[in-house]
């Protein structure tokens, strides 16, 4: 199979792509961004690998389970969007064989053979693969959120890629919430917010030199507007995964779209 890329997407607010906003095309560039994925690949995966900004454990821990039911981890919603559905089958070969990786990189790697899917992965994938017909797995975060322990996950996991399993982080890469909210309520004026990590994290996303962008990344929260654009980075961290699965491929930012008042972008390796 051709080698497939890695790739960190945004996956908005919670089921965000199906109920009603106002403004109504709030999340339009997204859904339209998540629509367009799959042709941007070079054929269709044969499974995918996600990790997700709301899932964290002690230790890395990999999702075994063949039908993962849905885990509405999101509240205050429409009553409709508890009933949204995405039943890709799980993969148990590919979750023994990401077990297998990690532990002989060193990370030692409980599995989970109950857990669901979080809005994290269901709700960004209902989007881009509606049929869900291509197996998934999902790997926890780890809760130290140590940026260098998850660039070398990564780097463990970047064989996969050879077969055919698209590596994903989906998080987002301004995760401000309060920031977000007022920026909704009182109409967002000026510069949008997070445009200065923003700036900061798509130079050292892209460069050329991967060593140079893992110690960057590793060195995150020294960057200019980091903490305000992630007070807590659980939402950021699945991007120094997917970095770490690139290897030495040069990442390039495959969107930038201004959001509730700041700026969330995306991004991609091979």
């Amino acid at each position: 199979m051709a080698r497939m890329p890695t790739m960190f997407i945004p996956h908005g607010g919670g089921p965000c792509f199906f109920m009603d906003w106002n403004p109504p095309d709030t999340w339009d560039a997204q859904r339209k961004f998540l629509e367009d994925l799959p042709a941007s690949l070079p054929e269709k995966p044969k499974a995918l690998l996600v990790i997700s900004g709301h899932w964290e454990e002690a230790q890395f821990t990999v999702q075994k389970n063949t039908a993962p039911p849905m885990l509405y981890d999101y509240g205050g919603f429409p009553p409709h969007t508890y009933e949204l559905t995405w039943p890709a089958p799980g993969n148990p070969e590919l979750s023994d064989k990401v077990k297998s990786l990690l532990d002989t990189a060193g990370f030692p790697t409980k599995i989970d053979t109950d857990r669901g899917y979080d809005h994290g992965v269901f709700i960004p994938l209902k989007v881009a693969f509606p049929d869900a017909d291509i197996p998934c797995v999902q790997l926890s975060l780890r809760a130290d959120m140590d940026p260098a322990a998850h660039i070398a996950v990564g780097r463990a996991l970047a064989p996969l890629r050879n077969e055919g399993v698209l590596i994903i982080g989906s998080g987002n890469t301004y995760h401000n919430m309060q920031v977000m909210m007022r920026a909704m309520q009182g109409g967002a004026t000026g510069a949008p917010a997070g445009q200065e990590f923003d700036r900061w994290l798509t130079d050292a996303t892209t460069r050329l030199d991967s060593t140079e962008r893992d110690q960057m990344l590793t060195n995150w929260e020294a960057a200019p507007g980091a903490r305000k654009a992630n007070p807590r980075e659980e939402h950021l961290i699945p991007l120094h995964v997917v970095a770490g699965a690139a290897e030495g491929d040069q990442g390039v930012k495959t969107l930038e779209d201004q959001v509730m008042g700041a700026i969330e972008s995306a991004f991609r390796f091979g």
